[in-house]
């Protein structure tokens, strides 16, 4: 999705809190106008028609995460689960360590093989998990986060701009399957939410 993908994708460094709030605020600006727009949005025809909003948790700077970041040496390519017998090919970029309410979490982030051809996705990078929330307040199938390929040994995870892939809202797409080991085991309220249709 444009949107997610090319405007709203954080630079590493640390924001106050009003411009993380300001920088959410437009994120789910951007993604209520996408999803309401007939030619991108991946809702089906009836839930077009009803559409409002997205379902989000409010917006909590806790949740703004300054991780440690190391990148993955000599990982080799492998195809990533999907929802259907597609697979997309992706390498292990780094992992990111981080703590949550003072327990650390580690979470794997990939780079898309086939994005990086071109120059508008040559830094994005791509992390998906799953958490507590699922299946409850939030997908089942796990959300996703977009960042970018950091300058340093930090990376930031913007909780707050987890959003859901698109098969939660539509059959046809082909979404990538979280690894086991991108399971987060706490309660991570913030992103996205996920309403049954």
């Amino acid at each position: 999705m444009k949107i997610l993908l090319l405007l709203f994708i954080l630079a590493i460094g640390q924001k106050n809190d009003q411009e993380i709030i300001q920088s959410n605020t437009e994120f789910r600006a951007g993604m209520n106008a996408e999803f309401a727009n007939p030619e991108e949005s991946p809702l089906i025809k009836d839930d077009m028609a009803t559409f409002t909003e997205l379902p989000f948790f409010a917006i909590d700077t806790a949740f703004y995460i300054i991780a440690k970041f190391e990148k993955a040496l000599d990982a080799e390519a492998f195809e990533m689960k999907t929802t259907t017998e597609r697979k997309p090919i992706y390498k292990l970029f780094g992992i990111a360590t981080f703590t949550i309410k003072g327990e650390e979490f580690k979470l794997q982030i990939f780079q898309n093989q086939k994005l990086i051809e071109r120059e508008e996705y040559k830094n994005y990078l791509f992390l998906p998990f799953t958490d507590l929330t699922g299946g409850e307040e939030c997908y089942a199938g796990g959300r996703f986060i977009d960042l970018q390929i950091p300058e340093g040994d930090e990376i930031v995870i913007d909780f707050n701009k987890a959003y859901n892939p698109l098969c939660a809202y539509n059959h046809k797409y082909s979404c990538p399957i979280p690894p086991a080991e991108n399971f987060l085991n706490t309660r991570i309220a913030a992103g996205v939410k996920y309403k049954s249709h």
